[in-house]
């Protein structure tokens, strides 16, 4: 037998399987559930057990079910799959062309719902040779617009389109994408959005996103250049090569009744020149999608934009999209993030804050075709705002930069009277470095403030963050140079070390290893956009965790020099050590040990309140505490390793009375 009449009657069996009628069984737990306990769903009679589904068929002129789910005693809509699209015989009419039987296209046979006396409506247009219909689909338009958007409709016409993007998009012509952006935007209306939560499949609305993609990919390009624009989805294609200059595509499009929103795409001149032959490049706006994505969220995240897509070329690594917020409250944070295909998520590692104001946000994010399928920003939790938090890192950074200024201004007074000895000399050259490295690293936080709030350029924040970290980590080290000091002046005391071999041994430490970390931490993050986290010039924490890089290097140094205390308690509690050591040097030694005491704790307690800042970041109680200890922190270096050492008190009031009887010498 020939085998294209073997096609044609297992093609024509298909059909007539499908057009059996087919009734699902109606369950409520384990139990079938017809009749009366179906009519409970409507009548929202009190239900008995919590969690018990109910399944109702629907009313004559539609086809499906909806499924109800006990609450709180009361049977509550769980999803809506009624539907009066026939989307068989929709997508048959599109789809005719070189297969046998009739010279029609094998129908469409998963994924929509035949019932009684459809397939003669099918059949009806089967083979009829529509080929207008084919070039541009817009014959099945009036269907679908006259169709009521109801949960059971969207799902059926976001099978249609899946399979029009996987079946019949070759060769997309202009016509074509515009009648399947306006099947789409039918869908994507904003005054429908709240009935997608009803839609069966929760992951509608990435399948309508990837399908999107899939479909607008393929499109054509007349004279280099297509735009496409209905209300809620908007498409736009370039021609691109490495000779030409930086390309972009401006949306502007309805959200609401309140007004437009407006995105912005723009693909980088360094990026075109990685361009090995002319190409092309697909944007498309979504405006309400946003909103569709997160309602069926376990963890919603408020999306605070439009959601754009852009197809590029594989060689192509990045992108800069701009992002008018929706709410512009000041203090609403952002985070850039990308639609990960396959988890179906918002993934914030797609992308990084390149600049951020109160009504918009310029990201920077990778281009991974299969991975991301578009980008968007969310609503990030921002810093509590409070006048009190501001006055207190206001009033605490001026008096901290005041102390650590008048505490080096002192030391260089006492110099030459408390450096007589190597010890001393070895922890007030420790104490110096501590003073000078969190003074700079207080003028760049002031400096980082000022770059981020005017949004200058992300390079100066990358370089204001980079210092910080190293300054920061500097204060760290040098403490921990004092913490070994300490155990050089106990344990080694047989053993002595010239200036020199110190200096150089400290500031190998002190320097050395933090811009080590320092150095190391920006090349291994800023490359993938993962250096500063969103709205401050800081380390990133959320996407990369480069802030690990300064809390894990100060987090052990403070555990490091309370082990340091502790061994100083011991060793002096013990008659045998004054033995062994010069009264002066131990003396010296107990003076450290008291430095280190005082100051590691503060500054543990200080960064332990800044670790619980990310961990809590909408807690007002912890930043008030971080800044307040952070802020003094010059304070108490001045009070702790300068103002309450006997020999450096001594020595002031030696210089100030030297001074008086000078200046009174010279008067008379």
């Amino acid at each position: 037998m020939d085998v294209r009449v073997i096609y044609c009657l297992l093609f024509w069996a298909a059909h007539f399987f499908l057009a059996m009628p087919y009734t699902s069984p109606r369950v409520l737990g384990n139990e079938s559930k017809t009749g009366y306990e179906q009519d409970a769903c409507i009548n929202l009679i009190p239900c008995q057990d919590n969690g018990a589904i109910c399944i109702q068929p629907c009313s004559p002129s539609f086809h499906g079910e909806t499924s109800f789910v006990c609450e709180d005693r009361k049977w509550q809509m769980l999803s809506d799959a009624c539907a009066s699209l026939d989307v068989q015989s929709l997508f048959q009419r599109i789809s005719q062309s070189e297969l046998p039987c009739s010279g029609g296209h094998l129908p469409f046979l998963g994924g929509g719902k035949l019932g009684p006396g459809k397939l003669g409506d099918g059949a009806k247009h089967f083979g009829a040779g529509n080929h207008s219909c084919q070039a541009d689909f817009s014959c099945i338009i009036p269907d679908i617009l006259s169709s009521p958007a109801i949960p059971g409709n969207i799902a059926d016409i976001v099978e249609l389109l899946k399979k029009i993007s996987l079946l019949l998009s070759e060769n997309v012509t202009r016509g074509k994408m515009q009648s399947y952006s306006r099947i789409a935007n039918h869908i994507l209306n904003s005054s429908i959005i709240s009935n997608w939560a009803f839609v069966k499949d929760k992951n509608a609305g990435s399948i309508l996103l990837d399908s999107v993609n899939l479909f607008a990919g393929k499109l054509l390009l007349r004279n280099g250049s297509e735009s496409i624009q209905e209300p809620f989805i908007a498409t736009k294609g370039y021609s691109i090569h490495r000779n030409t200059s930086g390309k972009s595509f401006d949306f502007s499009m309805e959200f609401n009744s309140t007004g437009n929103i407006t995105g912005h795409v723009v693909i980088p001149e360094q990026e075109l020149l990685r361009l090995p032959r002319a190409s092309k490049a697909i944007s498309v706006a979504f405006p309400t999608l946003g909103a569709i994505l997160e309602m069926n969220r376990l963890d919603p995240a408020v999306v605070n934009g439009m959601v754009l897509s852009v197809s590029l070329p594989e060689e192509l690594q990045s992108v800069l999209l701009t992002f008018e917020k929706l709410n512009k409250l000041e203090q609403v944070g952002a985070q850039c993030v990308g639609w990960h295909s396959a988890e179906r998520r918002w993934d914030p590692r797609a992308c990084q804050v390149r600049a951020h104001n109160a009504s918009a946000v310029v990201c920077v994010c990778a281009h991974r075709r299969r991975t991301y399928g578009a980008f968007s920003i969310l609503m990030a939790p921002a810093v509590p705002r409070s006048s009190l938090l501001d006055y207190i890192t206001r009033v605490g950074l001026g008096l901290s930069i005041l102390s650590l200024v008048l505490c080096l201004v002192i030391e260089a007074l006492v110099w030459q009277h408390v450096t007589k000895t190597e010890i001393t000399y070895m922890r007030h050259f420790c104490l110096v470095n501590i003073a000078a490295s969190l003074l700079v690293a207080d003028v760049l936080f002031i400096l980082a403030a000022i770059v981020h709030n005017a949004a200058l350029n992300y390079q100066l924040c990358v370089a204001a963050t980079f210092f910080l970290h190293f300054f920061y980590l500097a204060l760290f080290f040098w403490m921990f140079t004092l913490g070994l000091l300490i155990l050089y002046g106990l344990l080694l005391i047989f053993f002595k070390i010239t200036r020199s071999v110190f200096l150089v041994a400290a500031f190998s430490i002190g320097y050395g290893c933090p811009l080590v970390i320092s150095v190391l931490t920006v090349a291994i993050t800023e490359p993938k956009n993962g250096y500063l986290r969103s709205g401050a010039c800081w380390l990133n924490w959320y996407e990369t965790k480069a802030l690990l890089a300064f809390v894990v290097p100060a987090l052990s140094i403070i555990v490091m020099n309370l082990i340091v205390v502790v061994v100083v308690v011991v060793k002096t509690g013990r008659s045998s050590l004054g033995e062994g050591c010069k009264s002066q040097d131990l003396s010296s030694m107990i003076r450290v040990s008291k430095n280190v005491a005082l100051l590691t704790p503060l500054l543990g307690l200080t960064w332990g309140f800044g670790l619980a800042t990310i961990i809590d970041s909408c807690s007002l109680a912890f930043h008030v505490v971080f800044a307040l200890l952070n802020a003094f922190q010059g304070f108490f270096i001045l009070l702790f390793g300068t103002l309450l050492d006997r020999k450096t008190r001594e020595a002031l009031r030696m210089n100030c009375f030297s001074s008086r009887r000078k200046w009174g010498l010279e008067k008379s």
